[in-house]
């Protein structure tokens, strides 16, 4: 099971029209800001679940029994929004500590929307429960072919967009961002994964030499706590040569804070933590280096912002 730069670029043909061209912009010279955070339902996971969605449509898959997912909230958003657009229902798990402004937002799609357990890792379980009583079609949060090519989309626009850089910053949960835009850019740049210390599900995983389940906490734990980072991402990170970058809750914390004043950016704690590590000094570029920053999730109440 892998993803290939083909993939990726017959993911951009199938969900032209479906999801936004999200702006890049120059914040200060030689530091580039893409802006996934104004993708429909407020992060880049649309663009995921529409190509996963479309695949299965285009192949027969996708029938009158709709789709399933489960999420700690922006996969919940974007499958819902993507089940909505192309008139299938969906049935979404998400766990009981899902917060307030994603579930208000959830509510609105017209899904059947239901919360179990307090992590991630639960939600998933009685979504593949479902599935199996149903035949529903399971939309994966992260670790899906079809989900990570659709990810990727946001690397070959910033290819096209920002022209030349050395590095990309990306935010990793379960890691189907990071899979995708390694796997569109990783022969062109260098890229950084960022996770909380608290969630180190790829760094983890590359010190062990496979995935392994572990603790989740922080934060942003509500869209970066998987347990297990995905096996497509970890693919992509041994491929790719990806370099790890941990950011406690402090610094995330206060790349929030930052986004908002000085950039008027509303972003999430998970939004925010790939910026966390250069505002921190986690990581830290050389002398003319060209840093792009993914700022990937705005799902959060704008009343926390300070």
């Amino acid at each position: 099971m892998t993803v290939s730069l083909e993939d990726v670029k017959q993911a951009a043909e199938r969900i032209a029209g479906r999801v936004r061209r999200t702006p890049v912009i120059e914040v200060a010279p030689g530091l580039t800001f893409k802006l996934e955070l104004l993708q429909h339902t407020g992060s880049f996971k649309p663009r995921g679940a529409f190509n996963r969605l479309l695949t299965a449509k285009d192949s027969g898959e996708l029938t009158g029994q709709g789709i399933v997912a489960a999420s700690g909230g922006n996969h919940a958003l974007a499958a819902a929004y993507a089940a909505r657009e192309l008139g299938v229902p969906a049935r979404i798990f998400v766990p009981e500590t899902t917060p307030a402004a994603k579930l208000g937002k959830l509510r609105t799609l017209d899904a059947d929307i239901v919360q179990v357990g307090s992590e991630y890792a639960e939600a998933y379980q009685a979504a593949l429960a479902a599935r199996d009583e149903s035949d529903a079609l399971l939309v994966h949060a992260y670790d899906q072919p079809e989900v990570v090519a659709g990810q990727g989309t946001v690397g070959l626009e910033l290819l096209e967009q920002a022209g030349m850089f050395d590095t990309v910053l990306v935010a990793v949960g379960g890691g189907g961002l990071i899979a995708g835009i390694a796997t569109a850019i990783g022969d062109n740049a260098q890229v950084v994964s960022v996770e909380p210390a608290l969630a180190p599900t790829l760094q983890r995983a590359l010190e062990a030499g496979e995935p392994t389940d572990g603790a989740v906490g922080g934060v942003a734990a509500d869209s970066l706590g998987a347990r297990r980072i995905g096996s497509l991402a970890f693919e992509a990170a041994q491929t790719y040569g990806v370099r790890p970058v941990l950011v406690d809750d402090e610094a995330i914390v206060a790349a929030r804070n930052e986004l908002w004043r000085q950039y008027h950016l509303a972003t999430e704690h998970g939004g925010a933590t790939a910026y966390a590590a250069l505002l921190s000094g986690a990581y830290r570029p050389a002398a003319g280096e060209r840093v792009a920053v993914v700022i990937c999730g705005a799902n959060t109440d704008p009343a926390t912002l300070i």
